[in-house]
């Protein structure tokens, strides 16, 4: 053998397969939560998840969308001319590609969040990403799910999101927070879930038990009254 992996004469080449993507929606917003809250933001919104939690507002992700070039995504990102993007989903790793995209838009410029669930393995995220992970409590339905080993690979910018709808909830959240030292290695986030938890309720058990969290409110949901949850 001579190595030569030249294609044949007469052979037509065989163009390289393009990486895509099932994609629900694009689209610029403000975000509304996390340690970007405020900022104009471009929102890649991909199709599928795995879990189905009692009070998840973006249930229309879950089926359907339609497949774009990974490149298409970036180039149609870079068109709104904002530096903060949001890949998320449903649950966006559950399409093994969203690693390589989320590689492309940091190569970009872009300074990008992933909105993850905390049941899937986000150890090969590039570590460029600030990742906002959501551990589920009971009231979620899917407390099971979460992936405990993820807490391993957080990084100081990260931010770790519970979203609360009972005093069961916080107090496993509490719990939590307390049992992982999670405010050692991220952010951690305390969100009250719309209509079953008053925001005051939720930011004054945290002030009693003298929590080491951050309290936020959906801005979008406050702006906009929007369930959907742009």
């Amino acid at each position: 053998m001579n190595g030569n992996t030249a294609t044949p004469a007469g052979v037509p080449p065989v163009a390289p397969v393009k990486e895509r993507l099932r994609i629900t929606e694009i689209f610029h917003s403000v975000q509304g939560e996390a340690d970007a809250i405020g900022w104009p933001t471009v929102f890649v919104r991909l199709t599928g998840c795995p879990l189905r939690c009692v009070w998840c507002d973006t249930e229309y992700s879950f089926h359907g969308g339609q497949w774009h070039d990974i490149d298409d995504i970036v180039a149609q990102v870079a068109s709104y001319g904002a530096r903060h993007v949001c890949v998320t989903g449903g649950e966006p790793l559950s399409q093994k590609r969203c690693l390589i995209l989320l590689r492309k838009l940091c190569d970009a410029g872009h300074d990008v969040s992933l909105e993850t669930s905390g049941a899937l393995d986000v150890a090969n995220v590039d570590p460029r990403v600030r990742k906002v992970m959501d551990l589920k409590p009971p009231d979620s339905g899917e407390s099971a799910r979460n992936l405990w080993s993820n807490l391993d690979h957080l990084l100081p910018h990260d931010q770790v999101k519970f979203v609360i709808a009972s005093r069961g909830d916080f107090e496993w959240a509490r719990d939590a927070v307390r049992e992982h030292a999670i405010d050692r290695k991220a952010m951690p986030l305390f969100s009250p879930v719309w209509g079953k938890v008053e925001p005051r309720e939720l930011a004054e058990w945290i002030i009693e038990e003298r929590l080491p969290v951050r309290f936020q409110l959906q801005l979008h949901k406050l702006l906009w009254n929007d369930a959907a949850g742009h």
